[in-house]
């Protein structure tokens, strides 16, 4: 597969730039539904014809490339259940019901590795949910011994070992038994720190237990540190998630993660016990983002784009500048080039050309490996055209810089010819300055950083044949 170029990649925006783009009206009217893409083609694309030998056939065509491999380990159980949520998740407070769960992701693990060269090097770890902390500590060192065993875990200091963790959830030990397993960066769930917010999405967390963590994940030397905000949620305004930010600087992380909260109920369950009329308006929600960019890069903050924000001289905005930012199930990530293994319910993978996604329903995922087989229950295999827009979109989304001179040499394309589509549709934003063009250099510019989703739809030749299917708004 080709490598991606580093040629063309954004410098940080700085506050004041952004500050003097920003444009209600403008970003009110491109405020549609759109992927985020974590993936190209997104998971919609997906259908039941690919199977787990199709999977199998990818894992041993991906040996070749001797690339580094990043696996992601779903952990689906919630103590609580937390009403904005929208992920695959099991709410129970038994941790022993975790134990036949742990028992398959081994047995998935074992046929996963059947079809690997395990000499290849794990750069990247990362355990998602539901809350990973939800395991007792036994349970997580064994899960960790398991993942050593079958695919040799890494380590170097430059591995990238993260975890999801509930501050309400974990305490100073439980940090102190992660770093003993390798962990070297840790995410933790804040959403808001708000009373009231905090009551009316079911989450009451107050800011000591988030602050307690995070000191003593300072002094035991953790690399870098993620706080996960939304807004958009009941009672959030503008002032009020000011001062949630105003805290959140205080407290000083190296990255942080500010989410658009999608109201989806008729999808997501959880979320029909937020009362409409409780939601801040479409107005007050760019009133926050406005004050999200302006108070975070005030701070020194890179707004990498999108939802996600880094310190200078963190991994993440290193690899902006590097031109090495990869995007991936997770957002965005500083380890390019890796084979993604996803294991558990509801996990996708990324190998070589393909994608591929266990079951969302737990007896589903255990009925496969019970019978001996991989989960993999739909994917697919990308053709030439989905590689290579993937590259496209993928590069747009991480440097907000396109060369599509460049994308045609390294695919053997007539560039102009072959984007001709995209320009059409990209002129509008053109006009209304969101994109500014220099022969086949495309500029995403600060407004256009922020509709960047907008931007890579361009591209996007499944868009047309998902009519109907949702998206979450792109501001």
């Amino acid at each position: 597969m080709p490598v991606h170029a580093t040629a063309a990649h954004a410098q940080p925006t700085s506050s004041v730039a952004e500050a003097t783009a920003w444009d209600d009206a403008l970003l009110r009217r491109y405020d549609t539904s759109g992927p985020r893409y974590t993936s190209y083609p997104t998971a919609l694309s997906f259908h039941d014809g690919f199977t787990a030998d199709d999977m199998a056939q990818a894992l041993e065509r991906s040996n070749a490339s001797q690339k580094p491999l990043s696996l992601y380990v779903h952990v689906p159980f919630c103590r609580k259940i937390c009403f904005y949520c929208a992920c695959n998740k099991i709410a129970t407070k038994n941790t022993s019901l975790a134990e036949p769960y742990l028992s398959r992701l081994d047995r998935e693990m074992v046929l996963t590795s059947r079809h690997l060269d395990t000499q290849r090097p794990v750069q990247q770890l990362h355990w998602g949910g539901g809350t990973p902390t939800f395991l007792t500590l036994a349970q997580m060192s064994d899960l960790v011994d398991r993942l050593d065993a079958r695919f040799g875990l890494s380590n170097a200091p430059d591995r990238d070992y993260a975890i999801e963790i509930d501050p309400r959830e974990a305490d100073v030990f439980t940090l102190r038994h992660l770093q003993s397993l390798g962990f070297n960066r840790l995410s933790l769930g804040v959403q808001d720190l708000d009373p009231q917010v905090q009551a009316a999405i079911n989450r009451v967390q107050p800011r000591v237990l988030t602050e307690t963590l995070m000191d003593e994940a300072h002094r035991l030397g953790f690399r870098s540190l993620n706080l996960d905000l939304i807004y958009g949620l009941p009672f959030q305004t503008e002032r009020r998630f000011a001062e949630t930010l105003r805290q959140v600087i205080e407290l000083g992380p190296a990255r942080l993660s500010v989410f658009n909260y999608a109201h989806m109920p008729t999808r997501f369950a959880p979320q029909r016990r937020i009362q409409l009329a409780d939601l801040p308006s479409a107005d007050e929600k760019l009133a926050m983002l406005h004050t999200t960019i302006e108070m975070l890069t005030q701070a020194g903050y890179v707004h990498i784009g999108m939802d996600h924000f880094a310190r200078p001289d963190d991994s993440l905005a290193q690899a902006q500048r590097n031109g090495t930012l990869q995007r991936n199930f997770q957002g965005y990530s500083s380890h390019a080039e890796c084979d993604l293994i996803g294991l558990g319910v509801s996990a996708i993978s990324r190998v070589d050309d393909i994608y591929a996604q266990n079951p969302t329903q737990l007896a589903h995922y255990e009925a496969a490996l019970d019978e001996g087989r991989l989960a993999t229950i739909k994917g697919l295999r990308l053709n030439k055209d989905d590689l290579i827009r993937r590259d496209v979109i993928e590069r747009f989304m991480c440097d907000m810089v396109i060369d599509l001179d460049a994308i045609g040499q390294r695919w053997h394309i007539d560039a102009a010819d072959y984007f001709a589509t995209a320009f059409e549709r990209l002129a509008i934003a053109e006009r209304d300055g969101l994109v500014q063009r220099e022969g086949l250099r495309l500029s995403a510019t600060p407004i256009g950083r922020l509709l960047i989703r907008h931007l890579a739809m361009a591209f996007d030749t499944h868009l047309q044949r998902q009519d109907g299917q949702r998206y979450s708004k792109i501001v």
